[in-house]
């Protein structure tokens, strides 16, 4: 084997929510992985996060939950909701790890199937590449392990998110609810973390966005700013106060129900969860919480064929055919569970996008007709239990 190669019996590209959550699972269930970042340092974009119940069943199962609820106030809701800082829910998660899980500076650029025995071989920036066994792509959005597999291009919507903290050093007054209001086609969501610090987001015209802003904090809060004429003075002070540090701009990407429902998610022993797999529009909130699920469903799916996967990654041609047959077999398992959860969860977001952009008062009407046949509790979604770890 060459030098710059090496052998990692589960490897798990990207160490955001969805990565992280993988490892401490599959940690939890006695099987050792690593987790590849290409940033040098833990990431936490977005600023805040809402965790639904099904989110907080999953953090439970994890051993982290109790932790984290110490860090956030419960949201004024029938069950358990509450909003995290990005930065506590990826740090909580990562020193929940065995030391050296993580390892940072490690970019992934390509993946190939290796001809001598059909492990994947992934090749990094650096030049060299890792020979895993099993490997789960975690990579987000513009995810290459989701190119290795093939799935088709993700799509965007016609809103990009703007989102940010502000903090109150005294105290806000704001209520303990996740609070929504719509003026002139701009969308705009509050959500205290605690006494004093609230999230917010607003939702803009991409192609405004695009044409007048750049990653600069201050270009984004002024477009933000200059966007929410109408909205009363509290929220307008709410977005001038913000700290300038936890703002960002995303354009928002989907990939669409239809390709969820017939995309095929597994080549041999390589597979996708979180954004890789399902990224969706924030309009439900669930993608943190269905990236939580997915962790702990495919953690739970590799444990029922073996104890330790590590122990039968070895030995013999005939052994390595089997065990990868095993590794397949539970992939295929995690897939057909989440397969029906992640494609309702995506068809409900892209219908409520779809009526919050512009188009013919025929095609919101489908729309409203839809989500009337398919979602009759709007946050029925919100009572999913992903299960036992």
């Amino acid at each position: 084997m060459d030098r710059s190669e090496e052998e990692q019996e589960i490897v798990i590209v990207g160490a955001g929510i969805c990565g992280l959550a993988t490892a401490l699972a599959l940690h939890r269930k006695g099987m050792r992985s690593v987790v590849v970042e290409r940033s040098e340092t833990l990431r936490a974009s977005g600023a805040g996060i809402g965790i639904w119940a099904n989110g907080w069943r999953a953090l439970d199962q994890l051993g982290v939950a109790s932790l984290l609820r110490k860090t956030a106030l419960p949201i004024q809701r029938n069950s358990e909701a509450r909003c995290l800082l990005r930065s506590d829910l990826i740090r909580t998660l990562a020193d929940a790890l065995p030391p050296g899980t993580i390892q940072f500076g490690r970019q992934i650029v390509s993946v190939k199937l290796d001809p001598s025995n059909s492990y994947p071989v992934l090749q990094l920036l650096d030049g060299s590449s890792i020979v895993a066994k099993i490997l789960i792509g975690c990579d987000g959005v513009n995810s290459v392990v989701a190119d290795f597999l093939e799935l088709k291009p993700t799509k965007e919507f016609v809103t990009c998110s703007v989102r940010g903290l502000t903090k109150y050093p005294n105290g806000h007054a704001f209520p303990h609810e996740f609070v929504r209001m719509r003026r002139n086609g701009v969308g705009i969501g509050r959500i205290p973390i605690d006494d004093k610090l609230v999230f917010w987001f607003v939702g803009l015209a991409t192609h405004e966005a695009r044409a007048k802003v750049s990653q600069r904090p201050e270009l984004i809060r002024n477009l933000t700013l200059n966007s929410i004429d109408g909205f009363p003075a509290e929220v307008v002070q709410l977005i001038e106060d913000s700290e300038l540090e936890s703002l960002s701009l995303t354009h928002i990407r989907y990939r669409a129900p239809w390709d969820l429902l017939i995309g095929k998610f597994r080549k041999g022993t390589v597979t996708v969860a979180g954004d890789a797999m399902h990224v969706m529009g924030p309009f439900l909130g669930q993608g943190g919480s269905a990236a939580l699920e997915d962790a702990i469903v495919l953690a739970r799916c590799l444990s029922r064929k073996f104890v330790n996967p590590v122990d039968h990654l070895l030995t013999s041609e005939r052994e390595k055919t089997r065990t990868m047959h095993e590794v397949g077999e539970a992939m295929d398992q995690y897939l057909e569970e989440r397969r029906m959860r992640v494609l309702r969860l995506s068809t409900q977001t892209y219908l409520i996008g779809s009526l919050l952009r512009p188009s013919s008062m025929l095609v919101k009407f489908a729309c409203i007709v839809f989500m009337v046949v398919l979602f009759r509790n709007p946050s029925n979604h919100t009572r999913y239990d992903c299960g036992l770890l």
